[in-house]
């Protein structure tokens, strides 16, 4: 990392030509992937990354440069070039920082970097075998694993320096299974901020056999009936549906430019009373949490939507100063050379009440939707078009057969407004949210939920 003075000097640098903030974002990262296709390890890639990036905000306009020199000269240039978006007169700037210390922190139990690349391989061909012997019908097996350390350090004009050190474990295991013209998939992800104790918790030959059992199952199921309907969507579905429905409509920067349903409407009420939306990144461990955000502001839990009314948005510092406010921890970027934006972290409808059999056993005909596939959702519009990966008719309030093929066609805030039981469990998915070309990990979570009434995508049928 760059000393401390050295710092302080680009801080200045960058704001002697004026400026409302600066910031300087340090980062060194390791990481280790390992892919398996057909039954073949077919890349083992391990390596590393230094860089910084420098950031002026000046004019609710943002100056961003980068580099992977860490050299006193190339830093004190970046600094100057970004002083350079600013014409205001140069100007005595004192910068006296404080150090900030977490208020969240996170165990990690065997970081991964002291486990051999051998027994990582090790594991994915575990996970491989497990799932290929399961069925005659699997027919392909992918598997991937991946690690990373990722150390960061903050400083900003406003006095404050933040450091932060992540370990993110990932494995995804993904099964196609084909039986005639029928091929069907199995997907199961485990991730989490934490190190390779994740294998212990979620061992790799069961994660496989989840996704292998879902492959094959969903070969016999029926085409699932289309038409309006009643749908419970199971806490195991994960929260597909919260992130890309509400979540990306309350990132501050869409909702400033009018690109969200969900523009100028705090106060209002934007979902049934018995939703409350909240985002959290100091939950234990999970994918989405971090101490820090990467602007250094101290991660927290924002309540978003309560009892239904909209109560703000996911800031970070530049989408803050616009609308006169303070970040909400929100800042996030992929590496050094991105500049944050508002994200998500782990983002989730609180749990209600009721058990998840009281939900089931009040629908008479509908779709029981146990894990989503991937989806489309519009913004502005809220309009959204959601796979789902494993579903089951119910009917008399009991569940029955599985059925393939269906999708959830609606509205984001008409479904929202519409959902009337949510039941006391919870369950959380995990994966990596694209935004203006990067990505970050975040886990998003439901609890079992009903909604009386959508569109159901499928055959034609008469179910209502």
């Amino acid at each position: 990392m760059v000393d401390d003075t050295i710092l302080q000097k680009l801080i200045k640098k960058a704001l002697s030509n004026g400026g409302e903030y600066a910031d300087i974002f340090i980062e060194h990262r390791k990481s280790t992937a390992i892919q398996l296709e057909d039954d073949k390890i077919e890349k083992v890639i391990a390596g590393s990354i230094v860089g910084i990036g420098i950031r002026l905000i000046y004019k609710a306009k943002t100056a961003y440069a980068y580099s992977n020199d860490l050299s006193e000269s190339v830093l004190m240039d970046i600094a100057d070039t970004v002083s350079k978006a600013a014409a205001d007169a140069e100007r005595d700037i004192v910068v006296n920082m404080k150090r900030r210390y977490p208020e969240t922190t996170f165990i990690i139990k065997k970081y991964p970097e002291t486990v051999p690349v051998s027994e990582k391989i090790a594991l994915v061909k575990i996970g491989n075998d497990t799932a290929r012997k399961f069925d005659p019908k699997i027919k392909q097996v992918n598997i991937m694993y991946k690690d990373s350390m990722q150390k960061i350090k903050i400083y900003t004009s406003e006095g404050f320096v933040s450091e932060d050190e992540r370990v993110y474990t990932l494995g995804v295991v993904q099964v196609i299974a084909a039986d005639g013209e029928i091929i069907q998939t199995g997907y199961e992800p485990v991730s989490g901020l934490m190190g390779y104790e994740l294998f212990d918790e979620n061992p790799i030959d069961m994660v496989a056999l989840k996704a292998a059992q879902r492959a094959v199952m969903m070969l016999r199921a029926k085409r699932a009936p289309g038409g309006r309907m009643s749908v419970v969507i199971s806490s195991e579905a994960g929260g597909t549906m919260v992130h890309e429905a509400i979540g990306h409509g309350l990132e501050a920067d869409l909702a400033q430019q009018g690109l969200s349903v969900y523009s100028r409407k705090v106060g209002q009420q934007v979902a049934s009373a018995a939703v409350t939306v909240i985002d959290d990144a100091t939950l234990p461990n999970k994918r989405g949490s971090f101490s820090f955000d990467d602007e250094g502001t101290p991660s927290r839990r924002n309540i978003l939507v309560k009892e239904g009314i909209l109560q703000g948005y996911m800031y970070d510092k530049y989408t803050a100063m616009i609308d006169g406010t303070l970040s909400t921890g929100n800042g996030r970027r992929e590496s050094y050379e991105h500049k944050p934006v508002p994200r998500m972290t782990n983002t989730f409808i609180a749990p209600g009440k009721l058990s998840c059999d009281e939900i089931i056993a009040s629908v008479n005909k509908g779709l029981m939707v146990k894990k989503m596939g991937g989806g489309q959702v519009n913004t502005v519009t809220g309009d959204f078009v959601f796979e789902v990966q494993e579903g089951y008719i119910i009917e008399n309030g009991m569940v029955g057969e599985p059925v393939r093929g269906a999708t959830l066609i609606g509205n984001g805030p008409e479904i929202l407004m519409s959902i009337d039981m949510v039941a006391s469990d919870i369950g959380f998915s995990v994966g990596t949210c694209g935004k203006d070309g990067q990505g970050v990990p975040v886990s998003d979570a439901m609890p079992t939920i009903r909604i009386p009434e959508m569109v159901v995508g499928g055959e034609i049928s008469s179910i209502s």
